[in-house]
């Protein structure tokens, strides 16, 4: 995009945008997710290229995304506890009142800016100082890699900053409807599974959420298998399935009210 950015018409270059941002959560949620829970390579120091490659490609850390998830998992999207918080940093319920889910507008939109470095170097440096250091270090060389390109032309990195965001807040949007209707106090229902085909082809089975949550450590590959030995289970405890993939989910005909979402999902449409 950099070269094409002098060369070609900008209608092509906000084209080129909107692909550059459905890049980025695709590879949030399929590339970089993926590599947490099963890394690529035997190799340690492949692994370690690769995470260093990831968080240069999609603008982050993503030392610091396998922190901020593995804290995701721990939490399950619950509600805050006693004292208004919840275990998990990213929970849909962490913002919303009364025990509801935020409202979808605010959680995808607002949630890049609520992103906490200083907490999660933390939790780095407490269980692992060299991975947190490893995590500033790809910070430090994402953010030099956009300010090289700020000084070689400030006009693109106008123009990509955006996009790079939106990129997040279409992560953020998926984010919110893998959870949004499940229930927080059921293990096997904490996510939201859709099995539209050509979003769980494109995008690493990523629809099999529900799954995902109760055995994180299930290969993508293995997910429709799994599903098949459990389907009993899930249906039991009402399990959440939408029709079309996360990030439209808010067309789902079947879309309870947010004041029903965090309700036993069994009131809302069910494993099939």
């Amino acid at each position: 995009m950099f070269y094409l950015f002098p060369r070609v018409p900008l209608w092509v270059m906000i084209i080129l945008g909107f692909i550059y941002s459905v890049s980025i959560s695709w590879n949030i949620n399929g590339v970089s997710h993926n590599f947490i829970h099963n890394p690529y390579f035997r190799s340690p120091l492949l692994n370690r290229l690769f995470s260093i490659l990831e968080s240069m490609t999609v603008g982050f850390s993503q030392i610091f995304y396998e922190c901020i998830h593995m804290q995701h998992h721990k939490g399950n999207a619950d509600r805050p506890g006693e004292h208004g918080e919840t275990v998990d940093w990213i929970s849909i319920y962490k913002h919303g009142h009364d025990g509801e889910a935020e409202h979808p507008f605010k959680y995808t939109f607002f949630s890049f800016f609520r992103e906490d470095p200083k907490t999660v170097f933390k939790e780095l440096k407490r269980k692992n100082p060299r991975e947190a250091f490893w995590g500033v270090t790809e910070l430090a060389l994402f953010v030099t890699t956009f300010v090289v390109l700020g000084i070689l032309d400030w006009r693109y990195i106008c123009f990509l900053l955006p996009f790079y965001y939106f990129g997040h807040c279409l992560s953020y949007l998926n984010g919110y409807y893998r959870h949004y209707g499940g229930n927080p106090d059921e293990p096997i229902a904490w996510g939201v599974s859709t099995y539209d085909r050509l979003y769980n082809w494109t995008w690493f089975y990523n629809g099999y959420h529900a799954e995902h949550h109760f055995r994180p450590k299930v290969h993508w590959t293995r997910m429709q298998a799994f599903r098949d030995q459990i389907v009993d289970q899930q249906r039991a405890a009402g399990v959440r399935v939408i029709k079309p993939p996360h990030a439209l989910g808010f067309l789902d005909p079947d879309l309870p009210r947010r004041k029903q979402s965090g309700a036993r999902p069994m009131e809302s449409e069910a494993v099939s």
